[in-house]
């Protein structure tokens, strides 16, 4: 009995140790943008003087997006790999996807236009002081709907494709440029490995930047609160109670009515007596990749066949992230109140940015949250300074949306075993 409390304790004991590794980097984080609000809200405008080391944090980002973009999206590409059943499985899955994707878009929208999710008393203040200048929007409300698709997303230069102000043209391009070296087969290997190899240097860039962060978004953080106040930390905080709201309702509700749409209370009741290891992993990692392996056995207990969930569950981990869709309607709904432009901006264009946005997430935690981020800020033409305030965005909601993204990849796949394998799907498998 001795023995078996001693080992309990020590697995508990490393769990914990765990847990606390990987929320390391979170908690450091969290602690510095804490105190920059606390400097800022004792120090006042003085705090502008650190606004240089959070821009230094900004330009770094800055310099490493289009590699990043042009890298990760290419390579993406030309890695996908033909599912086993490829025809039945895969449109069903893409069409789960969507619609799930939109429900969450839905739910987020229907949260954020119901609560304020920052309240500023000057938004002249913060634009003058984000540098957003109305005039530089005219000229391209005058174009026609045609050439202003051409514009955002072609370019008459090569060299133009090295600006981030091209941003969509640029992902057209990178995802061209993966489709052909996927028609360029073996002969493209060399290329592939060349820019893979790439890939993994500019995210250890990425890396590197990363441990400026504390102090590059806390400086950030101060100059923030201490040009507008108070309201944007109480905005951030508010950001993150509703968010965190949000996502337990999803978990526990949404979640169970897809299971029970899927195959009834014998699929409800094998979705919730099996999903619990793939949440727990989520919280520990915070990362939808490393989840993967945890989330597809889980996945597989629950009755869905291998092929299903294969496919599924792997295809997810990229591009089917309900906590992740939910999250860029906050991102996008905090900037229009901070900006106060609710009146220049519809329910389907917040649905579009958001989906589109998502899509570009890449399965791990560093890298496809700037390109998303980069995405928002550029189809809502907003100033790229704006980037650190999505970005601390993402980092307080990171657990929850982890969270809702592995667990709703599980969900997906059993509507997927409803349409593919029919309402006995579960039977089946029994058998």
């Amino acid at each position: 009995m001795v023995f078996l409390r001693v080992n309990l304790y020590t697995y508990i004991k490393e769990e914990d140790m765990k847990i606390l590794k990987n929320y390391k980097s979170i908690i450091i984080l969290l602690g510095f943008i804490m105190l920059g609000a606390l400097v800022g809200l004792l120090w006042g405008s003085g705090s502008n003087v650190l606004k240089p080391l959070g821009e230094l944090f900004l330009n770094m980002l800055l310099v490493v997006v289009v590699p990043l973009i042009f890298l990760s999206i290419a390579t993406s590409i030309y890695k996908m790999k033909q599912p086993k059943r490829m025809g039945k499985i895969l449109v069903t899955t893409f069409i789960v996807f969507l619609v799930t994707s939109i429900i969450a878009v839905l739910i987020g929208i229907a949260s954020t236009y119901s609560f304020k999710l920052v309240d500023t008393k000057d938004e002249e203040l913060i634009k003058e002081e984000l540098s957003l200048d109305e005039s530089d929007n005219s000229e391209e409300i005058s174009l026609n709907p045609l050439e202003k698709f051409v514009e955002m997303t072609s370019v008459d230069d090569f060299a133009k494709l090295l600006s981030r102000d091209n941003m969509i043209a640029l992902i057209v391009i990178s995802i061209l440029v993966g489709f052909a070296m996927h028609m360029a087969g073996d002969k493209a290997e060399p290329v592939y490995k060349f820019m893979e190899s790439c890939n993994e240097i500019v995210n250890n860039l990425i890396k590197i930047i990363m441990y400026y962060a504390p102090v590059g978004l806390g400086c950030y953080f101060a100059s923030l609160v201490g040009t507008f106040g108070g309201e944007i930390a109480v905005g951030y905080l508010k950001t993150f109670i509703i968010y965190l709201l949000v996502s337990i309702f999803f978990y526990f509700v949404i979640y169970t009515i897809f299971a029970y749409l899927s195959g009834g209370k014998k699929a409800v009741n094998a979705f919730w007596k099996n999903i619990f290891p793939s949440t727990v992993t989520a919280l520990g990692t915070c990362s939808s990749a490393a989840s993967m392996p945890v989330n597809m056995e889980c996945s597989k207990k629950m009755g869905i066949s291998e092929d299903i969930v294969d496919t599924t569950v792997s295809l997810g981990a990229s591009f089917h992230k309900d906590g992740s869709v939910i999250g860029s309607v906050f991102k996008i709904m905090f900037l229009v109140y901070l900006f106060n432009d609710v009146g220049n901006i519809s329910i389907l264009k917040v649905m579009g940015i958001a989906i589109i946005a998502t899509l570009l997430v890449t399965a791990v935690p560093i890298g496809g949250g700037t390109i998303s981020e980069m995405l928002i800020i550029t189809m809502l033409g907003y100033p790229v300074v704006t980037l650190p305030i999505l970005t601390i965005i993402a980092t307080i909601i990171d657990p929850p949306a982890t969270v809702l993204n592995v667990v709703g990849d599980s969900a997906s796949a059993m509507l997927t075993s409803r349409i593919v394998d029919g309402k006995k799907w579960l039977e089946k498998k029994a058998s």
